[in-house]
């Protein structure tokens, strides 16, 4: 409902229609819609970083684990759209009914990314002269957008796609070979 409506249109009674239930039920196990909210993104990103966790400790080097996490972020999304737009709507606004929970999967997503970068350095995979911080911002709103596009694109297209092609960019960025950024 908060997906197709949106949170401020959507009503309790089109919830407990579309969960089968009485509206006296929902209340049950909610007190308003602001809980179903929260607790549906507590529910939803606990399943979705634990798979993120399970796929990066599965993956031998850094590179590996950072397609590992981004191919299944983009999957995580692209199965559940639904999740996408309520996620996406959610965390782009300003006074966020779920800001303790945004701020905890942003630090846990972040925790993620810096391991990896650090794997990566200690490899000898990735460069040891980045500032971790900005490409971890560069990571994340890389993905964000790509999926923010998926979600608003006109026609539709397979967000997994986006995986490699966005690996590409972080490890080659946009410059060619020998070019460097001296002014």
């Amino acid at each position: 409902m908060f997906a197709r409506h949106g949170f401020h249109q959507s009503t309790i009674s089109q919830i407990a229609r579309e969960a089968g239930v009485a509206d006296g039920t929902i209340y049950l196990y909610f007190k308003n819609k602001d809980d179903i909210m929260v607790n549906f993104f507590e529910y939803k990103t606990r399943d979705a970083f634990e798979s993120f966790r399970k796929v990066v400790q599965g993956a031998g080097s850094a590179v590996d684990k950072l397609r590992a996490l981004i191919g299944r972020h983009l999957d995580v999304f692209q199965r559940d759209p639904d999740l996408a737009v309520v996620y996406q709507a959610e965390t782009h606004l300003r006074n966020r009914m779920c800001e303790d929970q945004i701020k905890e999967m942003s630090k846990v997503y972040r925790d993620i990314v810096v391991e990896i970068l650090e794997s990566g350095q200690a490899e000898g995979t990735m460069r040891k002269d980045l500032y971790i911080g900005l490409v971890v911002r560069f990571i994340i709103g890389a993905v964000d957008e790509t999926i923010n596009t998926w979600l608003h694109a006109e026609t539709a297209y397979d967000l997994t796609s986006m995986a490699d092609p966005l690996i590409d960019l972080f490890l080659n960025g946009i410059g060619s070979v020998g070019v460097t950024a001296d002014r």
